[in-house]
């Protein structure tokens, strides 16, 4: 089964799921209205093999306040699902002085 993400999308997805398999930490992924058919839920497990494509040639800039949001979905009892992206100011580290 394949989904239709947006490239962006797709590189915050993918850093939430490698670091929860690396931890062997499986969880569930909600998408909603990806294909225009109404929700899924997808189980995402080590076991199950998993590739991403991206259509476009260049690496989108990645917002850590966002990857940190869907880790924090990823790891709460009801699975991830897809936040907004937040201001990426969001979780910048604070001024040493």
């Amino acid at each position: 089964m394949s989904f239709d993400i947006d490239d962006r999308v797709l590189a915050h997805i993918r850093l939430v799921v490698m670091n929860k398999l690396r931890r062997n930490e499986p969880f569930m992924m909600h998408l909603d209205r990806i294909d225009g058919l109404g929700p899924k839920s997808l189980w995402i497990h080590p076991a199950v093999p998993l590739v991403f494509h991206f259509f476009g040639s260049r690496s989108p800039v990645i917002n850590r306040a966002w990857v940190e949001a869907l880790m924090a979905e990823a790891s709460g009892a009801h699975g991830m699902t897809m936040l907004p992206e937040p201001d990426p100011s969001a979780s910048a580290a604070p001024a040493t002085a």
